[in-house]
């Protein structure tokens, strides 16, 4: 394909676990890809000598523009960009709406500032804008649900969502994905790592109901998505089934070659003062605990089932990956690469 017709996508957040699946997606479709990168983000899984990288500053309004603006100028607009950056964890509030929506915002202000929309700009929201959903009868997620976040996290995801939706003609796609796992992920990496050391820890006493997408499916259904054109809605992206905590440790502990796990529930009082204790001393030392009081809202949620109907209808939506399947490959990647 001459480099001339190839179509020019930006991903920013490229550095992060997910942003580097779908760099190497988008270049297996023959895109020209630029990368959107800090400073000091490390480019440790992406060496694809095709990427291009392009800096940019979320912090400064006029320094974002101005660079963005000089690409114009030297290379053309983009004609897709994933919006992939955001924070799953923070000391507070203000810093999850500073950056899951005010970055976003500040993007989709420059772009729109300089006339230089894509053709589809996606985001990648999470499933955790829905908040707990139905806990008695495990109804799925569908399109007849209403956003009703119980964290933080959710609530600046859900806030982002809602300034696209209110553009009039805004190109955009918006995913809200459910657990997303793989290679280089790091917190199904931790339940894998427990597993192996032949205990596995659960959250209340209650049936819980998990869902999955395997990373590659999800980068191709990015891409998928891109291609159809803007779709100008949500989509809730999963694997077709639900697992019970029990079914993932089973799985797990075949592919990890373990003859006995040990499951430990730890009631729910128990983690959420764990939580609380962690979220206080991550404020203390100004660094963000991966257990706080948000992530406590997510342990605790029993039912994470949702109808991805829409998206297998609008743009093929498939998962080639069941939940088996990728943990396998995701085991290989790290037990060959000493994590495991």
């Amino acid at each position: 394909m001459n480099d001339n017709f190839k179509s020019k996508i930006l991903i920013t957040g490229a550095g992060g676990f997910i942003g580097g699946h779908l760099v190497t997606e988008a270049l297996a479709r023959g895109m020209e890809v630029w990368a959107a990168v800090r400073a000091t983000t490390s480019r440790e899984f992406l060496t694809d000598e095709r990427i291009h990288f392009i800096v940019l500053d979320f912090t400064d309004y006029a320094s974002l523009e101005s660079t963005i603006s000089n690409h114009i100028v030297e290379h053309g607009t983009w004609d897709y960009i994933v919006h992939n950056l955001g924070a799953t964890k923070a000391t507070g509030y203000l810093d999850f709406e500073r950056i899951n929506y005010g970055y976003m915002k500040m993007l989709v202000d420059v772009l729109r500032g300089l006339g230089a929309l894509p053709r589809v700009f996606l985001l990648m929201s999470s499933l955790s804008v829905m908040g707990a959903g139905d806990e008695v009868g495990y109804t799925p997620f569908d399109d007849n649900s209403i956003p009703s976040p119980n964290t933080r996290y959710g609530t600046s995801k859900l806030k982002a969502e809602t300034y696209l939706q209110s553009i009039e003609g805004m190109p955009y796609t918006i995913f809200r994905c459910t657990g997303v796992y793989g290679p280089h992920e790091r917190d199904y990496y931790m339940m894998l790592k427990s597993i192996n050391r032949g205990v596995d820890f659960g959250v209340g006493f209650k049936k819980q109901l998990l869902t999955f997408i395997y990373v590659k499916d999800l980068a191709a259904a990015v891409m998928d998505a891109l291609e159809r054109g803007p779709l100008r809605r949500a989509y809730y992206i999963s694997e077709p089934r639900s697992y019970t905590q029990a079914e993932f440790r089973e799985l797990a502990r075949k592919l990890l070659g373990k003859a006995l796990v040990i499951p430990i529930k730890c009631p729910l009082w128990v983690v959420k003062a764990v939580c609380a204790v962690a979220e206080r001393w991550g404020k203390w030392t100004g660094k963000p605990s991966t257990l706080n009081s948000d992530k406590f809202n997510i342990l605790k949620q029993r039912n994470w089932q949702c109808d991805i109907s829409a998206a297998q209808r609008d743009f093929g939506f498939n998962p080639q990956y069941d939940l088996e399947h990728g943990l396998q490959e995701s085991i290989e990647w790290y037990c060959n690469n000493g994590w495991l």
